[in-house]
């Protein structure tokens, strides 16, 4: 039995955000010769559930970079940011009056200015021309409206309120003021900083990352570390990649990540998780070559 970790955007979704027939029938046909196939993403267990649900797939979860992991559709456990690291990152969000989300226990909420704060960074000429060809700027910075978030109006009402957090989301467009927050953000101990795209920022406790998610899964259905996979597409997949057995890159993946892979397979367009479990996890070909 082997547990097969796959990330979402960019690995498990094509460009158009769908689940293709073919990575489809893949997930059906590992879980069916025995192994364990969970998602493990950046995205909160609610959106992930959701695109599984619609294709009458059942996978273990592991949302918001792993930080809450269900199985069965019942938790198993909760990573979250301790009150004071959660309001020094806020601190220093609103120093920059950035456009943010808080992954909580109760859901995800947005800060009330997040309209106004993108409008403003978008005129201000600082984002890159080529940040709006990017395959995810259209997810992150649609409305949070979109993906049913509510909003708050302090952020010590999510911080200090009946909340734990699991995960900080930062729009950050602006190069330079992505790096002054990126600094700020290192006095505080304990935390995790990653990101998933040039434009963001996703910070949780130093123990909620993809890597702890795939450790904890792992030790839950009783699977040898040498026997997880890993596939993925971003640097916040990273964690997992050195904790899995076997790592293995998108055709689409960022070069960084790559370079830290053991396999390479074909883009997220061409089904490549879908001939990863195929030809590398089923067939074990890999290891003839």
């Amino acid at each position: 039995m082997k547990l097969i970790a796959l990330d979402m955007d960019g690995t498990t979704l094509n460009s158009h955000k769908e689940l293709s027939i073919e990575n489809i029938e893949a997930i059906k046909k590992a879980q069916q010769q025995g192994h364990i196939v969970m998602i493990l993403s950046g995205r909160p267990f609610i959106l992930i559930h959701e695109q599984l649900t619609k294709h009458c797939l059942d996978c273990p979860i592991g949302g918001n970079n792993g930080t809450e992991l269900y199985t069965e559709g019942k938790l198993l456990e909760l990573t979250s940011l301790t009150s004071e690291q959660s309001h020094q990152i806020a601190r220093a969000i609103e120093d920059e009056r950035m456009p943010y989300k808080m992954g909580t226990n109760k859901g995800t909420f947005v800060h009330k200015d997040w309209f106004k704060r993108f409008e403003q960074v978008l005129a201000s000429g600082r984002v890159p021309a080529e940040y709006d060809k990017h395959k995810d700027y259209k997810m992150f910075t649609a409305s949070p409206t979109v993906y049913g978030q509510g909003f708050f109006q302090q952020f010590a009402d999510i911080v200090h309120g009946d909340y734990t957090v699991q995960k900080f989301l930062i729009l950050a467009l602006d190069p330079q003021q992505k790096q002054r927050l990126q600094i700020k953000l290192q006095s505080i101990e304990g935390i995790f900083v990653t990101s998933s795209s040039p434009f963001n920022l996703e910070i949780t406790h130093i123990n909620g990352n993809k890597g702890n998610g795939l450790k904890r899964m792992a030790s839950h259905f009783r699977i040898p570390l040498e026997n997880t996979i890993a596939i993925g597409d971003e640097r916040n997949d990273l964690p997992m990649f050195r904790a899995a057995g076997l790592s293995i890159a998108m055709g689409n993946a960022d070069e960084e990540v790559k370079k830290h892979s053991d396999l390479v397979t074909l883009t997220n367009d061409e089904n490549g998780v879908a001939y990863a479990i195929e030809h590398y996890i089923l067939k074990e070909s890999y290891k003839s070559t």
